[in-house]
């Protein structure tokens, strides 16, 4: 059954947002370019692609997880995408229609399906990553779901009962450590929990951390000692939520602060910096400097994409900005970075935590009814302020820019860019392979795909 809607239905149902309707697995694809033989592994990207029709009230964050990934060995690429097959959609295949509300229209299920999945779908959507010989496809209102190396689904994981609340989608790997660090945020108290996962699995740590409203907080920083939360203005409305609304509102009356907490501390040591309301989604790094913290990420005014509270106004632009956060003084600095709007950053994630020269952004163009349309990826060399950029074509829209590093290579840019591209025009996908140390130069190699891949949040590469 296609679940393709109607074009007046449901922005985030049109266009490159549209789902596919089923599973491929391809030989080796054609190819413009040349792939680079050092890059052999696997590229995987996790995405909102709904199973059934959904409720007309339907926001992108809602679908259904579906992992797209390309495999690249010996300079040939394959592809293969597959759904996560949660309870929720299982459940709602069963019945052939959708079951639960989303982000801009909350439904309570009924007390069997309740049981059997809970209040919420875990749609398993947002991001999926590689930890301890573990593949976990993530949604930050639910646990961690396990997926076999085939992209078949193990089910959801509470890392033998020490995750006690949901797990963010933007956990952060310790370059040096292996520590999967990662918070957990929800509208029950405590609203916040921190963890690290060491190298083989286990749990090392877990913060509680008082709140004093439920907040949507999407990503967050780690440094070599110190993590970084967004206590920000996009709260969980509860009463709202039962009553079938939005999920999520924006009061800046509540405030914005960031609070920096010692990786090994606890609720007690959080130091609190009150700052100016603002949303950020992504932060593209921090690191340690003497006694302050610096932290660069994607700032806009607001939540960038609504759900539903403030119709008919224009979406945010976000831009790349850094603050310094003085542990000494308790003063925090900020500075825009660029004017150009962006987000989706990444790095070198060997520098995680670290001091980083690089940074990627997807450069944000045409602003349209569901936010930012990405048409190219824009290089920050932080040394000297300077910034180049990469624009993937004519009709052409990007995502998220993941950064694959050479294993031969020494300097912070040896390595390659990934990337699924949209062709509006030819309404057909690539994945496409940039030169990360020259983002001026043609691609190094194309990667023509059997089909559309509709837009997605996160992915990582994931070398053999």
């Amino acid at each position: 059954m296609s679940v393709d809607a109607e074009p007046t239905v449901n922005p985030w149902l049109q266009g490159n947002f549209a789902p596919v309707d089923d599973e491929l697995t391809t030989g080796a694809l054609p190819v413009t370019g040349e792939i680079p033989s050092a890059l052999t592994g696997e590229y995987l990207r996790n995405g909102f692609n709904p199973a059934v029709t959904p409720r007309p009230s339907y926001h992108w964050f809602d679908g259904d997880g579906m992992i797209h990934g390309v495999r690249l060995d010996g300079g040939t690429a394959t592809y293969r995408n597959r759904w996560v097959q949660t309870k929720g959609l299982q459940a709602e295949r069963r019945a052939g229609h959708s079951l639960f509300g989303g982000m801009s229209e909350f439904v309570l299920p009924d007390a069997d399906l309740m049981a059997e999945v809970g209040m919420m779908k875990n749609p398993a959507n947002t991001n999926i990553i590689r930890h301890a010989g573990r593949l976990l496809a993530l949604w930050e209102a639910g646990s961690p779901t396990e997926l076999d190396t085939d992209l078949s689904t193990l089910g959801e994981t509470d890392f033998e009962g020490a995750l006690v609340s949901a797990m963010t989608a933007h956990p952060k790997l310790d370059p040096d450590t292996g520590r999967l660090c990662f918070f957990g945020a929800g509208p029950a108290a405590p609203y916040l929990h921190y963890y690290e996962l060491d190298e083989t699995g286990a749990m090392a740590h877990h913060a509680p951390i008082d709140l004093p409203a439920p907040v949507m907080m999407h990503d967050f920083v780690v440094t070599e000692r110190h993590a970084v939360f967004f206590d920000l203005p996009a709260v969980f409305d509860i009463e709202g939520m039962l009553n079938g609304g939005p999920i999520v509102r924006w009061a800046p009356d509540h405030g914005a602060r960031i609070g920096v907490m010692p990786r090994d501390g606890g609720n007690a040591d959080v130091q609190w910096f009150e700052v100016d309301p603002f949303y950020a989604y992504h932060f593209l790094n921090g690191w340690d400097d003497g006694d302050a913290v610096v932290v660069d990420g994607c700032r806009a005014d607001d939540l960038v994409i609504g759900f539903g509270e403030t119709e008919g106004e224009p979406p945010a632009f976000p831009h790349l900005h850094r603050w310094r956060l003085d542990l000494a003084s308790g003063s925090v600095t900020d500075e825009a970075l660029d004017d150009r709007s962006g987000d989706f950053p990444r790095i070198n994630d060997d520098l995680a935590g670290r001091p980083n020269r690089y940074g990627y952004v997807a450069h944000a163009g045409e602003l349209t009814e569901t936010g930012a349309r990405f048409e190219g990826v824009v290089k920050y060399d932080f040394s000297d302020g300077s910034a180049t950029e990469h624009r993937y074509g004519d009709h052409h829209v990007c995502g998220e820019a993941v950064f694959a590093p050479d294993p031969d290579g020494s300097a912070e840019d040896d390595g390659w860019l990934l990337n699924f591209v949209y062709d509006r025009a030819a309404d057909t996908s690539d994945f496409v392979i940039l030169d990360a140390r020259d983002l001026t130069a043609d691609p190094v190699a194309v990667v023509h795909l059997p089909r559309r891949v509709p837009f997605g949040p996160h992915g990582n590469w994931l070398p053999d």
